[in-house]
């Protein structure tokens, strides 16, 4: 027989079996389709920036685990990036650079509220509180004021920064100090302690509760107060933020929270915490008393949002599934919106723009997103397209799709000119108007989702591949461990396993930017960098990435008779590795019928003779390994082509197969 060309057709179809498949490819994993031609991803390294907070994380750039990123520019020059946690919020100056803790204080007691209690030879702190409070466990305190109580723990020890470990009641919480207490700590601290209480600390995950006994024993329901076995609680919804730059200053929203407001200044060591937008907050802009300017909104400001963002061309900034004019009740419909280039102003007046809108298809506003042109609005069923008229309108709201779903806040994201997100059952695309998007991994990723935890999609571009990714829970997992890219070029889909917590994509950093957990753990988490080398860099020293891509099945018999592949000619291109001789393994997997288990058998001989190095890469025609003697028989094959090896990059091109007719028996 000739030589068989293996030339699959590009992209995953995971829709229909592997023998109707025939022709492409079936599974992979850290796989992409270029060109049409299936490749290894990118590899990522992980920011060497460290946190300027006096209290750091053992491991990773920040406290708790990142749920959004963005990327902005101050007139000072500085490239900044936006990281909302579960537990903080940072400000980074620039790729490396240090990442400032501006998580709003929201909660500041009066003088000598705060009274401390130590237990000999523990290091647990008790913290009790003259006044009721209502904190979450994980969330940050801050203590000033406060004497020694008495032996090892000093007024510089209780001074500082901890993270509440357990909350008894609504007045007694504790925290851990860094020296245990001897006999001689004995005191309270003192009538002048403070405690300056940040935002509360939210889930990093949906966790849900079923009525009497859904919580932890003793009240140990992670993040909440008082929440313990015997009680009835319901669903407790994951910290999810949104924000947007007014000018060269930071809106942001933890959903279901209040607004907030971050100035910038001309030196990050200057750098002051965020500000509630509030008719209440009469705190000077930047913490200075010279400027004569406050904080301070009108009545109208929203006291509660679930989303928000600020119009690129009008200036506007406007909230989502808020409280009608700032009264307290969240109405999730509801779009409000302050006075144009006035952050300060929501009451609407005849002399300005602000205002609101009620949303009538659906029971809640999931999100919005800043396209050509509008801005687009999802509830739970519909799609609007939202758009600036002017006075005395203001906006303008109309229905773009009906029965349309988004499965999460962060499943959309803007790409090629288009936007595209992930629904509950199904992919979308909106150009002008809403289409769904075909996809051969349909079935393949809605049937291996956890449903529970679908609040944590979110979507990423990675412009330089023409790619949409999404990240996602797999049925089986309460966190992201899964994706699936969608190439708009090629119009091919690919999947793989990967844990990440958010994604952003902008020219300021010049690589996609995601955030993952630090070493497998759960309390910290690391920027990092993709398409940033070949390898893995999250680990020390960096770790390969296990990258494969298996075809369908194909046949080598002729109907009921047998083949016998006895060599293969690869066609294999190393191009980006930075090894000396990178080599991958091709597996060859015969089988009888479709239904028959496959035979294995790895010929890890694929190898280029060209010497790699970072400083000087090689361009043009490669040596590879001319051929592979092999020893197959079967009526059908599938092919499996992948690395799991240091400095390896490669892209698959048509291999060749030598097959000869053998007989029938089986």
């Amino acid at each position: 027989m000739a030589l068989i060309k293996l030339q699959f057709k590009p992209g995953i179809d995971k829709e229909i079996t592997t023998l109707g498949g025939k022709g492409g490819w079936f599974a992979c994993n850290n796989v992409r389709f270029r060109s049409g031609v299936a490749e290894k991803i990118g590899g990522w390294t992980v920011d060497n920036g460290v946190t300027s907070s006096a209290l750091k994380p053992t491991t990773g750039n920040f406290w708790g685990l990142a749920k959004s990123l963005f990327s902005w520019a101050s007139l000072a020059g500085f490239n900044l990036m936006g990281i909302g946690t579960n537990v903080k919020y940072y400000i980074q100056n620039g790729n490396g650079g240090n990442f400032y803790d501006v998580t709003p204080i929201t909660t500041t007691t009066s003088a000598g509220a705060i009274t401390f209690s130590a237990t000999n030879g523990s290091t647990t702190l008790t913290v009790n509180s003259s006044t009721s409070l209502t904190v979450t466990a994980m969330t940050f305190v801050t203590f000033s004021g406060a004497a020694s109580l008495g032996g090892n723990v000093t007024a510089t020890i209780l001074n500082a920064e901890f993270q509440i470990t357990k909350v008894v009641s609504n007045t007694q919480f504790q925290v851990v100090m860094s020296v245990a207490a001897n006999s001689s700590d004995t005191g309270t601290g003192g009538a002048s302690t403070v405690g300056a209480f940040q935002l509360n600390a939210g889930p990093t995950q949906y966790s849900v509760g079923v009525g009497w006994g859904a919580g932890g024993w003793g009240g140990s329901t992670p993040g909440f107060a008082a929440t313990g076995w015997g009680q009835s609680t319901g669903g407790y919804q994951l910290r999810l933020w949104s924000q947007s730059n007014y000018g060269e200053n930071l809106v942001m929203n933890p959903r279901g929270g209040a607004l907030y407001y971050w100035v910038t200044s001309s030196s990050p060591s200057s750098f002051y915490r965020a500000q509630i937008l509030s008719p209440s907050n009469t705190n000077y802009f930047n913490g200075d008393a010279g400027n004569a300017q406050y904080w301070k909104t009108d009545s109208y400001c929203p006291t509660i949002a679930n989303f928000v963002l600020v119009s690129d061309q009008s200036r506007f900034v406007i909230a989502f599934g808020t409280d009608n004019n700032g009264n307290g009740t969240q109405d999730p419909m509801l779009v409000s919106w302050s006075d144009q280039s006035d952050i300060l102003t929501w009451t609407p007046q005849v002399g300005n723009q602000a205002g609101n809108y009620r949303l009538s298809q659906g029971s809640s506003i999931i999100t919005a997103v800043q396209a050509r042109q509008e801005i687009l609005v999802w509830s739970d069923t519909s799609l609007y397209s939202m758009q600036y008229l002017g006075p005395p309108y203001v906006w303008g709201f109309q229905i773009m799709g009906s029965n349309v779903s988004i499965i999460s806040p962060n499943a959309r994201v803007v790409a090629n000119n288009n936007v595209y997100w992930m629904g509950v059952d199904k992919f979308y695309m909106y150009n002008g108007t809403v289409q769904t998007l075909p996809s051969s991994l349909r079935k393949y990723v809605f049937e291996n989702i956890n449903m529970q935890q679908a609040f944590q999609v979110f979507a990423g571009s990675n412009e330089g591949f023409s790619e949409v990714w999404w990240y996602y829970c797999s049925a089986s997992s309460n966190t992201i461990d899964s994706y699936v890219i969608y190439n708009y070029v090629d119009n091919t889909w690919a999947y793989g396993s990967m844990a990440r917590t958010a994604w952003t994509y902008s020219p300021l950093r010049g690589l996609p930017v995601a955030t993952g957990y630090s070493n497998g753990g759960t309390t910290s988490g690391n920027l990092i960098y993709h398409e940033s080398g070949v390898d893995d860099g999250t680990t020390n020293p960096a770790s390969p990435i296990n990258a494969y891509i298996q075809s369908s099945d194909f046949d080598i018999g002729d109907g009921d008779k047998y083949g016998f592949a006895w060599r293969m000619i690869p066609d294999v291109s190393f191009d980006g590795s930075n090894v000396a001789n990178p080599s991958m393994y091709m597996t060859l997997m015969p089988r009888q019928n479709p239904g028959a288990a496959y035979s294995a058998t790895i010929y890890p001989t694929v190898q280029s003779t060209q010497t790699y190095s970072n400083s000087t890469p090689f361009y043009g025609t490669q040596q590879f390994t001319q051929q592979i003697n092999v020893r197959v028989r079967g009526r059908q094959i599938a092919a499996v082509f992948g690395s799991n090896t240091l400095g390896t990059q490669w892209q698959v091109g048509i291999p060749r197969m030598d097959v000869r007719p053998d007989g029938r028996r089986a």
